[in-house]
């Protein structure tokens, strides 16, 4: 049953075409139970088609929205999605506090599923100092483990050695999706590392769609709305695999290339 008392917010990106980003965010907030905040980091104009344009939001703006949200609501979890620079990610570092938003999952939009950079070069370093280690959960796509570890993961022993990579970093549990472009694979497996050392991977049959934007953003968003609801990570992470499958499973039409994830059925999934 929906409990509105339970809150949690979003430190993302806004995409125009609400399929991504924080709308993605707070559709998948709403369809947990939960209700959303949003402090936002920048802003993108696109569409199915593609991006044509962004716009970083000020860091004395990201402040203030953090500074606003602490003084009124109880946010019981957060989770960040596009940081885009060092400006952002430093004014995320100095004020995100675990006694004001609770535990953190941190999606390192830095590059997408298709390959396309989402973060500043020179700002990855930075993003593994000052963010990795204030993740109570990091989820990281296949190709942001490898950029973020310098692992090629072509193994599962690597795959379970980034992991660990990213552990050491100072995240506490650790989520390394399955990669999912390869028309010839039948599943998509991601490995979970949790913080007392326990290891289990999470398996789906792969569906060939364009309708996935949205899916790491809603992923993570499911795991923060879980968590803010007082459950341990491996049942939040299970419950998030389960609803972001059922919403890829049963696609949308909504624009007319690479469309949003059905947030419908993660709700039926969830509720």
């Amino acid at each position: 049953m929906t409990n509105p008392t339970i809150q949690a917010v979003t430190i993302a990106g806004h995409d125009s075409d609400g399929s991504a980003g924080m709308p993605a965010d707070l559709h998948a907030f709403f369809a947990d139970g939960v209700y959303g905040h949003g402090i936002l980091t920048a802003a993108v104009s696109g569409n199915s088609y593609g991006i044509t344009a962004s716009q970083v939001m000020p860091k004395e703006f990201i402040a203030e929205q953090f500074k606003v949200l602490s003084e009124d609501f109880d946010i019981r979890a957060a989770k960040t999605g596009m940081l885009a620079n060092d400006d952002v990610i430093n004014v995320v570092a100095d004020n995100y506090s675990p006694q004001n938003f609770g535990p953190l999952v941190v999606d390192p939009v830095i590059i997408t599923k298709h390959g396309a950079m989402l973060l500043e070069q020179s700002a990855y370093e930075l993003f593994r100092e000052r963010i990795i280690p204030l993740a109570t959960v990091i989820t990281p796509n296949f190709y942001e483990a490898q950029k973020l570890t310098g692992i090629e993961m072509t193994t599962n022993e690597e795959r379970v050695k980034a992991a660990h990579y990213l552990q050491d970093l100072g995240a506490k549990n650790v989520v390394i999706k399955g990669a999912h472009n390869n028309d010839t694979q039948t599943t998509v497996d991601d490995f979970i590392l949790l913080e007392n050392g326990d290891s289990f991977w999470l398996k789906k049959p792969f569906v060939k769609t364009d309708r996935l934007n949205g899916t790491g953003d809603s992923f993570s968003a499911i795991i923060a709305a879980e968590l803010a609801k007082g459950n341990n990570v491996s049942a939040a992470v299970t419950k998030a695999k389960d609803a972001v499958y059922a919403a890829i499973a049963n696609p949308l039409t909504v624009g007319h290339k690479f469309g949003p994830i059905n947030h419908w059925d993660a709700q039926k999934e969830l509720n």
